[in-house]
């Protein structure tokens, strides 16, 4: 399991996804431009003192991430969306899925969407937009590991 950050706008919340994921011990992949300076040593000046504790990949762009993963295990590319119709409680999540977050400002491009390989999302109530990046993250990143490595259901 991983998660990619699409060109993320926010240095707090990339800095609160790559917390999380050092903590669940998921590899994380960047792919840049980031809309802030994303150097190690930006993100040890923002406090992230995590960042030794994740696997951190960063690539220069969608092109260089998708000829990366082409070349490693095949894995699906799971893009999460206000857009889908599936929502994540109703997806069989795989051991070697990527989770695919996009821009906080502006999501992924339509190009994108089209490379992803599964579309879902978190029901939201009606007349409310979308959750913050790093707390969807963390709502299906916990669903997906709960599927695949057994994490017990909540009683």
């Amino acid at each position: 399991m991983r998660v990619a950050l699409y060109q993320p706008d926010i240095p707090q919340n990339a800095g609160t996804i790559l917390r999380l994921c050092a903590c669940l011990d998921v590899a994380v992949d960047m792919i840049e431009p980031a809309g802030f300076q994303a150097s190690d040593r930006a993100f040890r000046r923002a406090g992230l003192d995590y960042l030794d504790s994740v696997d951190l990949t960063r690539h220069r762009s969608f092109a260089a991430f998708q000829t990366w993963r082409r070349e490693r295990a095949p894995a699906r590319l799971i893009l999460l969306t206000t857009r889908a119709e599936t929502a994540y409680t109703d997806f069989a999540f795989a051991p070697g899925d990527i989770l695919l977050l996009g821009r906080e400002s502006a999501g992924v491009p339509a190009s994108i969407q089209e490379a992803a390989d599964a579309r879902i999302r978190i029901p939201l109530r009606a007349g409310l937009r979308s959750l913050n990046v790093a707390v969807a993250a963390a709502m299906v990143l916990g669903e997906a590991l709960r599927q695949t490595e057994g994490f017990p259901s909540p009683p």
